[in-house]
C-alpha cells in the first residue's frame, strides 16, 4: 500500500473513492470532506472513514422516581466505514455501527455491498444497504440538517423498526438497511434519478410466503443536480451544492408486510419529499425540507400487537416541514446555522401526535463537524411517562466524521 491520501470531500469521506467515482460517473463534481485512501496499484485500493454521535438529552417528565426532568449522556454512534475497488467496474463498501452503545454496546455490520458500477445510466449493488425511500432516510443520521431527525421524526419505515434482522417475524431489516438488491441510475445529465430495490422485509409471522418487499424512488433535480454517491441524500449542502430544488417521491411494498400468522396484511408506504436551498446574495443559505408520507395496511385488521409476536406498523398520514439559515460570518471556527421544525403524525386507527422543535447547530466543517443546540415541545417525543402528555425536551448533540 504505496499512497496515502486526503481529499477534501462531504459524505465522500464515508465512501472514499468509491464515491469520487460514482459521482464522476453521473457527471457531479465533488462537494466537501474526506478520508484515507490507501492506493494498491492502478486500479485496486482502500478507503478507511469513522463517525461518531454523542448527546446530552433532558426531557421534561421523563425520569425514574417522581423526577421532574431527567438527564441523560447517550454515545448514540459510532461507525467505522471501509470502501475498496477490486476492478474498474467493481467496488466494495463495508460500514460498521455500535449497537445498544448506551449499555456497553456491540459492534453489528450496517452496510455490506458489493458493488457493479459501469454506467451512470445503470449500476446495480448487492448484499445489505439502505432500502430506497423518502430523503430522511437516505441522509441518515450523519446527513441530515437537524440532529434529533428520527428521534422526533415521522414513522419509520419497516426496515427501521427493529436494530437486527431476523427471520422471526419480528424485523424487516435493521436501522434503515436489509438485505437485497437495488438497481439505481440517472439521466438527463444526471437530474432524474432513480433506484428500484428488492430485499427481504419482513419473514416468518405476517409474511410465511416470503414475499419480496419492492421499494422504488425517483427524484428530479430542477436546479442545480446534487452531489450524492449512488441513490444517497443530503438534507443540506451548506451552500457548497449551489442552488437546489428537488423533489421525489417514494413507495415500499410488501404481500404480507405486518401483522401475524393469523392476522396478516398487506404493507405499503408512500412518500413525497422536497429540498430546496438557495444560496443569497450576502453568502449566507436558506434551507427548507418537507416530507409527506401515507402508510396502509390492507387485509387485516391494522391493530396489531407487537407483544404477541406481531410486526405492527403505522398506518394514517405524516408530514415533516423544516426550514434553516446558514449565516455567512464566522464565529470563532464555525458558523450558525438556526432551524425550525413541525412534525405531525395522524394514525388511521389512533390518535394524532406532533412536535414543534427549534434550535441552532455550530457548523465547523459541514456534516463532519457540527455541534447542535434543540428545544423540542410536543406529544411526539421518544419515550414519554404517558401516551399524549405534551413534553419539553433539550438536545445537546455533537457530530464528527473522518
Amino acid at each position: 500500500m504505496s499512497t496515502i491520501k486526503k481529499k477534501q470531500m462531504g459524505r465522500y469521506l464515508k465512501l472514499g473513492t468509491a464515491a469520487t467515482l460514482s459521482t464522476f460517473m453521473l457527471g457531479y463534481m465533488p462537494s466537501a470532506l474526506a478520508g484515507a485512501t490507501f492506493k494498491i496499484d492502478d486500479t485496486k485500493w482502500v478507503s478507511v472513514g469513522a463517525g461518531l454521535r454523542t448527546d446530552f438529552r433532558a426531557q421534561e417528565e421523563a425520569a425514574p422516581n417522581g423526577k421532574t426532568w431527567n438527564n441523560d449522556f447517550n454515545l448514540s454512534s459510532v461507525r467505522l466505514y471501509v470502501n475498496g475497488q477490486i476492478h474498474k467496474y467493481l467496488k466494495v463498501e463495508f460500514n460498521t455501527e455500535c449497537q445498544a452503545c448506551g449499555s456497553g454496546g456491540e459492534i453489528s455490520v450496517l452496510d455490506a455491498i458489493g458493488k457493479f458500477e459501469v454506467t451512470p445510466m445503470a449500476n446495480l449493488w448487492v448484499g445489505r444497504m439502505l432500502v430506497p425511500a423518502e430523503r430522511r432516510e437516505m441522509n441518515g443520521p450523519y446527513y441530515s440538517g437537524i440532529y434529533n431527525i428520527f428521534a422526533n421524526g415521522t414513522p419509520f419505515e419497516p426496515s427501521d423498526n427493529a436494530n437486527t434482522i431476523n427471520s422471526n417475524g419480528t424485523s424487516a431489516g435493521s436501522r434503515g438497511r436489509d438485505d437485497g438488491a437495488t438497481f439505481w441510475g440517472a439521466a438527463f445529465d444526471g437530474r432524474f434519478q432513480y433506484a428500484l430495490g428488492f430485499f427481504r422485509g419482513l419473514r416468518g409471522g405476517a409474511n410465511s410466503n416470503d414475499n419480496i418487499l419492492y421499494a422504488q424512488r425517483f427524484a428530479y433535480n430542477f436546479w442545480s443536480v446534487e452531489k450524492n454517491p449512488g441513490y444517497y441524500t443530503s438534507g443540506t449542502y451548506f451552500g457548497k451544492g449551489g442552488d437546489i430544488l428537488t423533489v421525489a417521491v417514494s413507495n415500499q411494498y410488501q404481500e404480507g408486510g405486518a401483522g401475524t400468522l393469523t392476522n396478516y396484511g398487506n404493507f405499503r408506504g408512500t412518500t413525497a419529499d422536497v429540498l430546496m436551498e438557495k444560496v443569497l446574495g450576502n453568502g449566507g443559505v436558506v434551507t427548507l425540507n418537507g416530507e409527506y408520507k401515507n402508510y396502509g395496511v390492507s387485509g387485516g385488521t391494522g391493530n396489531y400487537d407487537p407483544a404477541n409476536g406481531g410486526f405492527a406498523l403505522f398506518e394514517g398520514n405524516a408530514y415533516d416541514v423544516s426550514g434553516m439559515y446558514l449565516f455567512p460570518q464566522k464565529i470563532w471556527i464555525g458558523q450558525a446555522q438556526p432551524f425550525v421544525r413541525y412534525v405531525n403524525a395522524a394514525q388511521t386507527h389512533g390518535v394524532t401526535r406532533d412536535v414543534y422543535e427549534a434550535g441552532v447547530n455550530y457548523v465547523i466543517d459541514g456534516h463532519n463537524a457540527k455541534v447542535s443546540l434543540g428545544w423540542q415541545y410536543g406529544d411526539l417525543l421518544p419515550n414519554p411517562t404517558a401516551a399524549g402528555n405534551r413534553l419539553n425536551a433539550m438536545t445537546l448533540g455533537f457530530q464528527w466524521q473522518i
